[in-house]
């Protein structure tokens, strides 16, 4: 009954929805191997661990089974992405239709994350952090790999997208809010945040604090 429980309490994305948010953080990875000018072998890494590793360190940190390694079709999709990006032009996918795409994605999962580390019992800020870590550290984890700045060292407003989105849906759960309405806003607010930065170029302010 608890498993059921903790079941009803995630949020389900229809399947073909998840695997395509799914396949375009993977896509993203793929397309910095591309530029770097990698291997397959190198394309397919970034891809998986693109796709996957924000969920997979949360599904660790919270204590429940890793996502991918129950889902059959999760890691053939990761790596069927990379094959494509390998055998097309860069040029098809790059732009601001993918950069729209991985906003909808952070925005999904950032709920998910959330929701998911508070049907497991986690407090609500360490269950906002989670849904941060869903939506974020695979790519994080590409770029330290890659040996470039990660997203959380430029200004752009990418993990404040999944900040707001997490805040809010861990802060509906502590008002015991319907999540019914809370997770759809939460998923709308990360979202037009991340459109805002794309769309007009907003980012944060950095340190300025003179000497003393």
């Amino acid at each position: 009954m608890a498993d059921l429980g903790v079941a009803a309490a995630i949020p389900q994305i229809p399947t073909v929805l998840d695997l395509a948010g799914t396949a375009v953080f993977a896509l993203s990875g793929a397309l910095l191997a591309a530029r770097l000018r990698q291997t397959f072998v190198t394309m397919g890494f970034f891809a998986l661990v693109t796709g996957v590793g924000g969920g997979s360190v949360r599904d660790l940190l919270i204590g429940a089974p890793v996502f991918w390694m129950r889902d059959p079709w999760v890691a053939p999709v990761c790596l069927g992405v990379a094959l494509v990006a390998w055998f097309t032009p860069r040029r098809w996918w790059e732009g601001q239709l993918l950069e729209w795409a991985d906003a909808a994605g952070l925005a999904a999962y950032a709920v998910l994350g959330t929701a998911k580390a508070l049907a497991f019992a986690v407090p609500p800020v360490p269950a906002m952090l989670m849904g941060i870590i869903t939506g974020c550290v695979g790519g994080i984890i590409r770029d330290v790999v890659a040996g470039r700045p990660s997203i959380i060292m430029r200004p752009e407003l990418y993990v404040t997208a999944a900040a707001l989105t997490s805040a809010i849906c861990a802060g509906g759960a502590v008002l015991s809010l319907p999540r019914e309405i809370v997770w759809p806003v939460a998923a709308l607010a990360g979202f037009a945040l991340r459109g805002s930065a794309i769309a007009f170029g907003i980012h944060l302010p950095a340190y300025r604090r003179a000497e003393d």
